[in-house]
């Protein structure tokens, strides 16, 4: 607090203050500060780096394709040191990709393309009339999301800075110095914008309540002064002193030791001692940025050098090639003279004139043979001291010197390194002509990694710790949870007198699984195989088979004697005959034909693996078993009065066994085979007539059982039997007319049905000469 109020004492009392060396360099400032600040045709592409500050890149919001407006943020961050990047003009996104940039090493950065469409057209803007209707933290966050840096040249994040600094400012001082020679951006913006650099001034006096506001500006920029004191309109809210030109009085621990004679502690910032600095172009931007909703996407850029024709200074926008700037005011290019980025004192020669320009870029120099000479080779260092005699800050630049080419880090860091404000007067006085402010850039970027990994490391170190920690802990909860249970457990066990309930628990479980597993062993019954293979058993369900067969068998036996003495010629028939004896029993005892047909059809099935099983030598065994077996299985369902439904089915079965062995006689059985037909249709017919079916059933049956034969006889029969064929199928159709007019039948009805026997048969035998031919 003492130190707060030495420092209002010094400031209050008007003197001013020296600081320790400094130099007084060609000023070189005329060639371009007589003009006013000029804009610059627009380029065709921008290359957008997405970091231009003092801090980390914010996450990109665009992708390649999208069209984009000017003022458009093209990133945003995560902190306030992290700060967005704004569209410079509307266009569309060409590439996000690295690209060169503007720094000494000549490296790439990931750069944000927009092809321009020309037009510039502004994103949607809320401008703010009154900037008081808005509270200090809505100021903040606008100063964030406009991406304003510091613009004196450190490029540090504005609303960070003043964040850090809100209720410890006594002393705001707004830089206006410009003390580097060449660079006139400063003077100019003061010249031409000093109404809303004021503007700006008071949005942050708005926001830190300093006790004291003080623009500083050098003794050689007269109309500066003027202009900022017009700009004030006679208001003494806002102070304006005029210090003597000296470099690098720009500096910010200088101008604040010349303003109120105290030094900036080692290590500290000016804030610990109540005092803060912006640049005027900061201001002017944070004026842009909350009263107009602007964002910072371009600023104001000296182009001088005797190599510039048009020098002066004129609006960049961020993201524009500098050799499109270059060649706007008819650049002659010379590859005997670099150009600069900077000043002379603190710039650097550009490695690749492709590099956009960035906040960072206040001055492009390019000078001729009478402003430049190529370095001088480096000598050994004399030890003169002259580096020593002139630096602002008071190091010793010759020690440090050795440290950084040794690179001992501990030394450099000892001797203060850090306070090195990169001014450039130590290789501007030095003899030998060594570049020692490149040395020291070199040390401190070595230095800043080894910290920034050793900071990481300490990260991980501190998570890897918390995280041990937390296992630590969850493992107590752990332990703590299951010494809890085995006590509940033990003390219901005292309660049940001994018996534990997890392990009666268990025992249930193990119970019920094992009665599950015997369900499932009496639902699926497997057994083994003689090769070890299970397979599944069903000796239940064939004995459930067995049992029905055997009781078919036994009902079989018991066929009434009634329907054996009306269907002795029926019976005679189906030895010959079965399949057609079957279908007018199923008429005889008006059996469903859909159940009989089903009937039929399995015990077709049966006979015919049965046939196949036995030998060629058994085939006339068989046949007299089958036929005697047909016969007594007729004669018992006639004798036991079965169900007429029972004994269709029975014949049905017998039909398909004596089919099967009628297909395995040799072709000598061929013309009994087709007497026999004949001879069982003759028979149908006439059993028909005699036990009262119907004659039209009767006439169906008929003609059923000459197609069947028909058929039959052509598959069996060669060529030479064809004419025998038609012969007995010319007969058996008479047969089967002169049947129907017996019977009753439709004289039409018999007329189609021979007919259609005819064409089949006729069909059958034009087949078989063909397939003999081939």
């Amino acid at each position: 607090m003492t130190q707060h109020l030495d420092i209002l004492t010094n400031y209050n009392s008007g003197k001013l203050w020296d600081f320790y060396g400094g130099i007084h360099p060609p000023e070189m400032k005329s060639q371009s500060n007589q003009n006013p600040i000029q804009n610059l045709p627009l380029a065709n592409r921008f290359y957008i780096p997405i970091k231009q500050h003092a801090g980390s890149a914010g996450n990109i919001l665009v992708k390649v394709g999208d069209k984009v407006l000017k003022g458009q943020a093209l990133t945003i961050g995560s902190g306030l040191k992290a700060l967005p990047v704004h569209a410079s003009t509307s266009g569309i996104v060409k590439n996000i990709a690295p690209y060169v940039a503007a720094h000494p090493s000549g490296l790439s950065e990931i750069s944000i393309e927009i092809e321009a469409d020309g037009l510039d057209q502004w994103r949607e803007k809320q401008p703010v009339e009154d900037f008081l209707s808005l509270s200090r933290e809505q100021l903040i966050d606008k100063i964030y999301q406009a991406g304003i840096a510091g613009l004196g040249g450190a490029v540090f994040p504005a609303a960070a800075k003043i964040q850090s600094a809100e209720n410890k400012v006594k002393l705001l001082v707004i830089n206006g110095a410009e003390c580097e020679p060449y660079i006139t951006c400063d003077d100019r913006l003061m010249r031409d914008y000093s109404e809303e650099i004021i503007e700006g001034i008071r949005i942050l006096r708005y926001i830190l309540s300093p006790e004291k506001v003080v623009i500083a500006v050098e003794d050689n920029k007269p109309e500066a002064i003027e202009a900022l004191q017009q700009g004030l309109h006679g208001a003494n809210d806002i102070d304006i002193r005029v210090i003597p030109t000296k470099y690098p009085s720009g500096a910010a621990k200088q101008l604040i030791q010349i303003l109120t004679g105290v030094e900036v502690p080692s290590g500290q910032r000016s804030s610990s001692i109540g005092v803060l600095m912006h640049n005027v172009g900061t201001a002017f931007a944070i004026k842009r940025a909350i009263i107009d909703d602007e964002p910072l996407i371009e600023r104001v850029v000296t182009l001088t050098g005797d190599k510039i024709a048009q020098k002066g200074n004129y609006w960049v926008p961020f993201g524009t090639p500098i050799s499109h700037v270059l060649k706007q005011v008819s650049y002659q290019y010379d590859e005997r003279f670099p150009v600069f980025m900077g000043g002379p004192m603190m710039g650097f020669i550009l490695p690749n004139l492709y590099a956009p320009i960035t906040k960072a870029t206040n001055c492009l120099l390019a000078p001729d043979h009478f402003e430049y000479e190529p370095p001088a080779a480096e000598q050994s260092c004399i030890r003169c001291s002259a580096c020593s005699d002139a630096c602002p800050v008071h190091l010793m630049p010759q020690q440090l010197y050795w440290f950084a080419r040794a690179e001992d880090h501990e030394k450099s860091e000892e001797y203060a390194l850090k306070d090195c404000i990169e001014c450039g007067l130590c290789a501007y006085v030095c003899p030998s002509h060594i570049p020692l402010i490149q040395y020291f850039r070199q040390e401190k970027a070595k230095i800043w990694e080894i910290k920034e990994k050793a900071q990481k490391a300490e990260e991980a170190k501190i998570r890897f710790e918390a995280r041990q920690a937390r296992l630590e802990k969850e493992e107590q909860e752990r332990r703590a949870r299951a010494n809890k249970a085995a006590e509940n457990r033990r003390a219901e066990m005292a309660q049940q007198k001994g018996i534990d309930p997890v392990q009666a628990a268990l025992e249930r479980l193990k119970a019920k699984k094992s009665a599950d597993t015997q369900e499932n062993n009496l639902e699926q019954k497997t057994q083994i195989n003689i090769k070890g293979e299970v397979v599944p058993d069903n000796s239940d369900i064939m004995a459930q088979r067995k049992a029905r067969r055997l009781a078919r068998q036994q009902a079989s036996s018991n066929i009434p004697e009634e329907l054996q003495n009306s269907g002795e010629r029926t019976i005679e028939s189906a030895v010959e005959n079965p399949e057609k004896n079957a279908e007018i029993s199923a008429i005889q005892s008006d059996a469903d034909p859909k159940k009989s047909a089903v009937a039929a059809a399995i015990a077709r099935a049966k006979a015919k693996k049965l046939a196949q099983q036995t030998n060629s030598d058994t085939t006339s065994k068989l046949d007299n078993n089958a036929q005697s077996s047909e016969q007594n299985a007729t004669e018992s369902a006639v004798q036991s009065e079965v169900d007429p439904k029972k004994a269709a089915v029975a014949a049905a079965i017998a039909r398909a066994k004596a089919k099967k062995l009628a297909q395995q006689t040799n072709s000598d059985t061929t013309s009994k085979l087709d007497n026999n037909t004949q001879s069982s249709e003759q028979n149908v017919a006439e059993s028909a007539v005699q036990s009262g079916i119907d004659p039209k059933k009767a006439a169906v049956a008929a003609a059923i059982a000459r197609a069947k034969a028909k058929k039959l006889l052509a598959q069996q029969t060669n060529s030479d039997t064809a004419s025998k064929l038609d012969n007995n199928g010319q007969s058996s159709e008479q047969n089967a007319a002169e049947s129907a007019v017996q019977s009753g039948v439709d004289p039409k009805k018999a007329a189609v049905a021979a007919a259609i026997a005819r064409a089949k048969a006729k069909q059958l035998a034009k087949k078989q000469s063909e397939i003999q031919d081939k």
